[in-house]
């Protein structure tokens, strides 16, 4: 199965130059559970703004450019090949960025996202989910806290046959 992973604000903002818009280590906890031995298929400035690879992840790069090959990923030139290399997996997960949550949607069966309860100005957005072919099947909200700083909800969704 193939699914995306995400952050978005209220105005689906997932970054600026290159960054992301907030601190949330609610979110970062649930991204480790869910993708911890699972490919993670990105594009290549997502993994550049990574710096590394993200530890018991296998990661999938698509990028075209030629002298791109960074120590411990996996580097392809489109899409469908990155989907192809993680075919073996149960559940591969799409993590960005925006160009490459876009490409993924028609393929993915199931979306988790973070909503930050916030608008941000941002340069990268993550594509509007058509809600005729999706189905929000689970939303926990949570509050503020002194770790999390923003009110935020965890949404998962379904592809409807």
């Amino acid at each position: 199965m193939l699914s995306i992973i995400a952050a978005v604000s209220q105005n689906n903002a997932l970054g600026k130059e290159n960054k992301l818009l907030w601190h949330l280590p609610a979110d970062l906890k649930r991204l480790k559970s869910l993708t911890m031995g699972h490919h993670l298929i990105m594009g290549r400035k997502t993994f550049e703004s990574l710096g590394k690879p993200l530890p018991g992840r296998p990661h999938v790069v698509i990028s075209r450019q030629k002298d791109f090959k960074p120590e411990g990923v996996t580097v392809v030139d489109s899409l469908e090949k990155a989907i192809e290399f993680a075919t073996e997996d149960e559940e591969a997960f799409i993590f960005g960025g925006g160009e490459i949550y876009r490409l993924a949607l028609p393929h993915v069966k199931k979306i988790y996202l973070t909503r930050v309860k916030e608008a941000f100005d941002g340069d990268t957005y993550f594509p509007e989910i058509n809600l005729n072919e999706w189905q929000l099947i689970k939303c926990e909200n949570f509050l503020p806290d002194e770790k999390n700083l923003f009110f935020y909800s965890f949404e998962e969704y379904e592809k409807i046959n």
